[in-house]
């Protein structure tokens, strides 16, 4: 059965209880707007199904970020119409920039409450264009918009919060535990040596980073939800550490000669099996076994670092059991590490605001060359849609969405307002013929697959039926609405696909520069959240990276080798910096050289020729670090100088490999 017809005649339980908490909180916005008289009930309406989420803390959150944007765009509309009411060419100018900022603003923030400014951006549109011709209305119309947006809110949050409340902190335990499933798997299959490749090391990064997002949602329900909210940032840096931790132990193994790996595969076996059936007791007992096996007189160096390793690897799984523990339970230790960071790309978000001023100035052109009256209503969409998508890859993808749910709402909204309401009146009659056509809509934005055709339906289907205590009724306008939203939309789509990033390996190589500079900056980065910084924009990059594999020819694809290979370096970098403050080595000359001089050769990047740049400062850090008195974290401290000037040359070598000794 195709999607539609899926969502439409055979939709699951939670899609029907969606669809009624949206119908129902968009019929009591409505019916609260038409009783108090306000100016626009449709725009109550409308908010109650933008704001519609599945779980109960999602749409306060939403609601909250689209109540604070509405604020801010209602006082800058009057600003922007105070400033430049007698200049329309500056007065659009004004707004195209308005726009564009508020959409870099979103694409860098990178967080649920990123919603804020596409409010701000689209709601200066919403007020300030249709009061052009009355300027002196202006602070009337954004009093009545805030207060119709605010009601939608309101009114969408009461009923989701009371009728079949799905809380978001509820999920948590569930995501968290196939997170910590999917942690333990990758490494185990690390640890194998079977290549996880792209593919499964982005599922991983792709659950802890999703796993981490619900937070924010999860902290506006309840005491409970803003423990469990606080114990996912715990859980979230012990299996980055647990990715790390495998991907070195796989590292050392390399080391290894076939004699010294014959003599250690059964540990590894070993190990492989208790993170594959995880059990506390039994991590413990052979914890204890392979930490007396490391230090067996009789092991070469390299197998001592290896056996180490493993230790923590396996102190790092109970850590993270202990870490899921807590999220189950609600519980969150007093001690947490920061949020995981993400990778703010400020060029990207320079592109994606020029896209939406492109798209609002060519739409804004048209209306002044053509003074049609319907243009306001269009350049108004065109807000709209360049406010949600152009900060999205596949903003010309999701606004083709937009205008095949326009084209689906057009003969259903004609239908219902031109045909069917005339002859009733009353509201109730008014529910059932706007009900119907929107809990079928409400079903489709159940369904990702669909969601944004499904939400464009809905909310154009108000838009042109516009219910209001007296209704008037005229062919003439409704074509004319249509036709601006079609206009309005697809001046939207032609700047996204004029505008587009149509070169990744561009992409890939901003990445790698953004990289290397946070591996300056961990040399000298404060230890306490660094693996939370590290990590969470190594893996926020190396999705990204991912996105565009497919994309490149099979010579550039080797950006997302240099995304592995600069996780690699860091994750040593934060595991020799961690060994020397456990040993509590004193910054000294050598120590201050080595970092000077690995600073200086990760600024320059890796490079043919280059291989060699890191080998006179190891031995000389590494002969200063055995004259020290000997322990086991200044062992491990060796084995991470040895690893880093090991993975160094391995990356320099590859990029001889791709772009020749010259």
């Amino acid at each position: 059965m195709p999607i539609t017809l899926q969502a439409l005649l055979a939709p699951n339980r939670l899609a029907v209880q969606f669809a009624v908490k949206t119908l129902l909180g968009g019929g009591l916005a409505l019916w609260l707007a038409l009783r108090w008289g306000l100016e626009q009930p449709a725009w109550a309406l409308m908010t109650a199904f933008i704001v519609a989420q599945p779980l109960s803390g999602m749409v306060l959150q939403k609601g909250l970020a689209r109540l604070f944007g509405t604020l801010v765009g209602t006082i800058m509309s009057v600003v922007f119409m105070g400033l430049f009411a007698q200049t329309p060419w500056l007065f659009l100018l004004a707004l195209a920039l308005w726009l564009a900022l508020c959409t870099a603003c979103s694409t860098l923030l990178r967080s649920a409450w990123a919603y804020s400014f596409v409010l701000a951006g689209y709601t200066v549109a919403i007020i300030a264009l249709p009061a052009i011709n009355h300027p002196l209305l202006v602070f009337d119309q954004a009093v009545a918009r805030c207060t119709e947006i605010s009601l939608g809110i309101i009114c969408a949050t009461l009923v989701s919060a009371l009728l079949w409340p799905m809380r978001v902190e509820q999920q948590l335990s569930g995501q968290a535990r196939q997170a910590w499933q999917s942690g333990l798997q990758a490494a185990s299959a690390t640890l194998t040596g079977e290549e996880q490749g792209r593919k499964g090391l982005l599922e991983i990064l792709g659950r802890i980073v999703a796993v981490d997002a619900q937070r924010e949602h999860a902290w506006f329900e309840g005491s409970l939800g803003r423990q469990r909210a606080r114990a996912i940032r715990g859980l979230s840096q012990k299996l980055l550490i647990l990715l790390r931790i495998a991907r070195s132990v796989r590292r050392q193994w390399r080391q290894l000669d076939d004699e010294q790996a014959q003599h250690m595969a059964p540990w590894l076996s070993e190990v492989q099996a208790a993170l594959a059936e995880p059990d506390q007791a039994a991590l413990l007992v052979l914890r204890q076994r392979v930490w007396d096996a490391a230090h067996d007189e009789h092991n070469s160096p390299a197998q001592h670092y290896c056996l180490a390793r493993l230790t923590l690897l396996l102190d790092n799984a109970m850590a993270a059991t202990l870490a899921l523990r807590a999220v189950e339970e609600g519980k969150a230790p007093a001690d947490l590490p920061d949020s995981l960071a993400v990778h703010r790309d400020v060029p990207l978000a320079l592109l994606f605001g020029s896209r939406s001023a492109l798209a609002f100035l060519a739409m804004a052109s048209f209306w002044l060359a053509t003074a049609w009256s319907a243009a306001p209503g269009g350049l108004v969409l065109t807000c709209v849609v360049c406010s949600l998508f152009a900060s999205r890859e596949n903003g010309a993808q999701i606004g083709m969405s937009f205008l095949r749910g326009i084209l689906l709402a057009v003969p259903v909204a004609f239908f219902v307002g031109q045909i069917l309401l005339p002859q009733w009146s009353g509201f109730a009659l008014l529910c059932m013929g706007m009900g119907v056509p929107l809990f079928l809509g409400a079903l489709g934005m159940a369904n990702p697959k669909i969601g944004a055709t499904a939400t464009s339906y809905c909310l154009h289907f108000i838009v042109l039926v516009a219910p209001l205590n007296t209704m008037t009724f005229d062919v003439a306008n409704f074509l004319n609405s249509a036709q601006a939203m079609l206009l309005g939309v697809g001046a939207a789509v032609l700047a996204f696909k004029l505008l587009v990033l149509r070169n990744p390996a561009w992409h890939g190589r901003r990445l790698r520069a953004a990289t290397q500079n946070d591996l300056v900056r961990l040399t000298r980065r404060d230890l306490r959240g660094a693996e939370t910084w590290f990590g969470g924009r190594m893996a926020d990059r190396l999705l990204q990276l991912a996105r565009h594999y497919t994309a490149l020819p099979e010579q550039e694809r080797g950006h997302w080798d240099d995304g592995l290979h600069g996780l690699d370096i860091g994750d040593e970098l934060l595991h020799l910096r961690m060994c020397l403050a456990v040993a509590q080595v004193p910054p000294d000359a050598a120590q201050r050289a080595y970092f000077q001089q690995l600073e200086n050769v990760l600024a320059q990047g890796p490079g043919a020729g280059r291989g060699q740049r890191l080998d006179a400062a190891s031995e000389a850090f590494i002969a200063a670090l055995q004259q020290r008195p000997d322990s086991d974290p200044l062992r491990l401290a060796v084995g991470a100088v040895l690893q880093l000037r090991h993975s160094w040359a391995k990356w320099c070598r590859r990029q001889e490999e791709l772009h020749g000794v010259a």
